[in-house]
């Protein structure tokens, strides 16, 4: 299978990761589309169907650290308070799911950028423990106790903002 198929085979899910680290859908779909770039001009790629699963996801990893150190050196704000809520302008059709998924979104956005990839790479993309371990380099027992951490701090936050109410 082809690079190009695979990154079709896995758009969704990688945009889903490339949100989760940006907020932001523009961003995220420039974020997929560097992805893409680096992986179709990429001299070698893993052959077995889940190394080049897990290597898709750590190059568009690499492309949102890039581009957040240039952002950082260039002195850009890197996250807006304003972008992180719904549009004024859009159509609230009070639908329960619609409701309950821009809560989860805007409580994933109040979560540490560690918390969000990790729950993202695990809950969202799918990843096993061991892949993610691998993807982030890290101890799989620090995957565990993070995502654990991360659910409870999400919880925390959807809880929360159901108080307000």
């Amino acid at each position: 299978m082809s690079v190009a198929e695979r990154l079709e085979r896995y758009r969704v899910r990688l945009f889903g990761y490339a949100f989760s680290l940006t907020g932001d859908r523009e961003e995220a779909d420039d974020l997929f589309q560097e992805c893409a770039l680096r992986a179709l001009a990429a001299k070698s790629v893993p052959e077995n169907e889940q190394a080049c699963r897990a290597w898709l996801f750590r190059v568009l990893r690499n492309a949102w650290i890039d581009r957040t150190r240039r952002r950082r050196t260039a002195g850009a704000v890197l996250y807006d308070e304003e972008t992180r809520e719904p549009k004024e302008d859009a159509q609230w059709d009070f639908d329960r799911t619609l409701i309950d998924t821009i809560a989860i979104q805007q409580a994933m956005q109040k979560l540490s950028i560690n918390y969000r990839e990790i729950i993202s790479l695990v809950d969202l993309a799918g990843f096993s423990y061991a892949e993610v371990a691998e993807l982030l380099e890290i101890p799989t027992g620090t995957v565990m106790s993070r995502l654990s951490r991360a659910r409870k701090a999400l919880l925390s936050q959807i809880t929360s903002a159901q108080s307000c109410k």
